[in-house]
């Protein structure tokens, strides 16, 4: 990753330039978070950390403390990176820096949506950081604007961050030793894998990934569920494929999940998912498949 200084946010100025970001990043159209809420979040507990290159803000990530079922949380509500310094590491490493914060706070999770369709997040999520999945909300946001949104339901999968967890200790150590390839999520031999079904069929069609016939009654210990590689692209060139994407893979994730399903990895463009019935946490062995 190209060297940066991860700063926390405190002032007016840096959250003045937060908002800034945002309008880059999604547009005027989007629904912007003040500079004021920013600020009195990051002055209550809250995590505000920018990464900047010299003296101008290139990404950050903001969450906010809160509980589920009595545990105290962080609720990640964004983390952006300016289109021209992408590819550069710094979505993940201001993921890091909003653990330490979380950890130094004493809390073990951190939780946030995003689209499952979106295959980059879902590799930073799940191959990178750890983060696992078992809950598909259908529309979250409702009617949203921007290329990221337009056009489709909002429907977003809850990633589930255990910070002191060893499947994502072993994420984050891979991270630190430069492993373009993190330690997997389930102990399983290749062979496993190789022969766990896929849910959905899909064939390749006038330049697209096109979804087939949905399996929505298999019982194997491990399936996977496979997504479009060029989703936000397909929203703007094919709507109704992109569509037909969404409603396929709705159907597939509220099912598995319903019946015990957990999804622990992203990687050759398919979701991981495993019966915790069988596999208990599911997560804290290691698999050992390649990109």
């Amino acid at each position: 990753m190209t060297s940066v200084d991860i700063r926390d946010l405190t002032s007016h100025e840096a959250c003045r330039a937060v908002v800034d970001l945002q309008v880059a990043v999604w547009g005027r159209d989007a629904e912007i978070v003040p500079a004021s809420v920013l600020l009195v979040s990051a002055k209550r507990g809250g995590i505000l950390v920018g990464a900047y290159d010299e003296s101008r803000l290139v990404g950050f990530v903001w969450s906010m403390p809160g509980w589920r079922n009595g545990q105290a949380t962080h609720w990640s509500h964004m983390l952006a990176v300016h289109p021209d310094a992408r590819r550069r590491g710094l979505g993940e490493a201001l993921k890091l820096a909003q653990r330490d914060r979380a950890l130094a706070q004493r809390v073990d999770l951190i939780e946030w949506t995003f689209d499952p369709l979106q295959a980059p997040n879902a590799h930073l999520n799940f191959s990178r950081l750890g983060a696992t999945a078992s809950t598909y909300l259908v529309n979250a946001y409702g009617e949203m604007q921007g290329p990221l949104h337009r056009g489709t339901a909002t429907d977003r999968l809850i990633a589930e961050w255990s910070l002191r967890s060893a499947h994502v200790e072993r994420r984050i150590a891979s991270i630190g030793a430069g492993s373009a390839s993190p330690a997997r999520a389930v102990s399983v031999r290749s062979a496993e894998l190789a022969s766990a079904p896929v849910a959905i069929d899909t064939r390749d069609e006038d330049g697209w990934a096109v979804c087939g016939a949905t399996k929505l009654a298999l019982d194997a210990r491990r399936i996977f569920i496979p997504v479009p590689p060029n989703f936000t692209e397909m929203l703007q060139e094919a709507p109704e494929l992109a569509r037909r994407w969404r409603e396929t893979t709705r159907h597939a994730f509220t099912e598995y999940f319903a019946r015990g399903y957990r999804a622990v990895d992203f990687f050759q463009g398919r979701y991981l998912l495993v019966a915790t019935e069988s596999d208990g946490a599911g997560v804290n062995l290691e698999l050992r498949t390649s990109n």
